[in-house]
């Protein structure tokens, strides 16, 4: 099997993210309660700045659109934007964008002495063992998940 963690991006149809522009919101300064508002939680602390949150590695950051079920028990539901950042060495455990012989997926990224696979957080979904002569291309560590609830 190989492993490859460092390929070139295509260009069509991936974002990305090298010079964002801030974008400065302003942050409620208390906890927001899932249950009765308190009228003393009404004010505003520090701004927030949406890419310096979500961005580590400005240069190496792209963003791709999740599809399908088999992420949704680790918060990724289909239509979701993944921040990938391909600076971050993958490791056992971390969520990864990865090609298995050219067809791309997210998943968990899983080790144990020479066997290496890729697990979905449904179990739903089988494991994706990787055996001999199969191309495995780690792309990144997807670090956030952007999501909207309403268009």
């Amino acid at each position: 099997m190989i492993i490859k963690t460092h390929i070139k991006l295509p260009t069509g149809g991936i974002q990305i993210a090298e010079n964002p522009a801030p974008l400065v919101l302003p942050v409620l300064g208390r906890l927001v309660r899932a249950g009765f508002p308190s009228p003393a939680d009404d004010y505003v602390e520090d701004g927030l700045d949406l890419n310096q949150l979500m961005i580590e590695h400005k240069a190496a950051t792209f963003f791709c659109r999740a599809r399908g079920t088999s992420m949704e028990g680790a918060g990724i539901m289909s239509g979701d934007i993944l921040v990938v950042d391909r600076a971050i060495t993958a490791i056992t455990g971390n969520i990864v964008v990865a090609a298995v012989d050219g067809e791309l997926v997210v998943k968990r990224l899983m080790r144990q002495g020479n066997r290496v696979w890729l697990e979905s957080a449904s179990p739903n979904y089988a494991p994706i063992f990787l055996q001999e002569g199969q191309d495995l291309q780690v792309w990144g560590v997807v670090t956030g998940v952007v999501r909207r609830f309403r268009r």
